[in-house]
């Protein structure tokens, strides 16, 4: 019996809706992630992007546990010298709630053109409503 090779061609893309409000962002990063990248597929090749794409809502809701909302940082570098930003993750969920799910998802994607091929697919929004009501998406609880 040969192995299956999913060819770029005949992957069928679905579209997924995903519910972050009250959930760990943990949680939510890690269900987000195994879709984009199509490991939720029988037919999953790991070197073709075979994953569907994914839309989060209520960002501004996901939920931290344990003392994180104080003690994890966030981290920029402008490249100049003495250009380090530091944040906490209380203040990037007040400001910047789709820019935290965004960093959660994409460190979990691999690392290269494939990983960033797959990051494109993602869509988060801080609010109930998202642009993409024409796709029809599915909706997926997360446990």
């Amino acid at each position: 019996m040969k192995t299956f090779m999913q060819t770029k061609e005949t992957v069928d893309r679905k579209w997924y809706v995903i519910d972050a409000a009250e959930l760990p962002l943990g949680r939510v990063a890690t269900k987000a992630a195994t879709i984009l990248r199509g490991k939720h597929k029988a037919t999953f090749t790991p070197h073709i992007d075979c994953g569907d794409y994914v839309i989060i809502v209520n960002a501004s809701k996901v939920k931290l546990t344990g003392n994180k909302i104080n003690d994890k940082m966030y981290y920029n570098h402008s490249g100049f010298p003495g250009g380090l930003r530091t944040r906490n993750a209380k203040t990037m969920l007040e400001n910047y709630p789709v820019e935290m799910v965004e960093r959660a998802v994409k460190g979990m994607l691999p690392n290269g053109p494939l990983g960033r091929q797959m990051y494109r697919k993602l869509f988060v929004y801080a609010g109930a409503e998202h642009k993409q009501e024409a796709q029809k998406p599915t909706a997926i609880t997360i446990d």
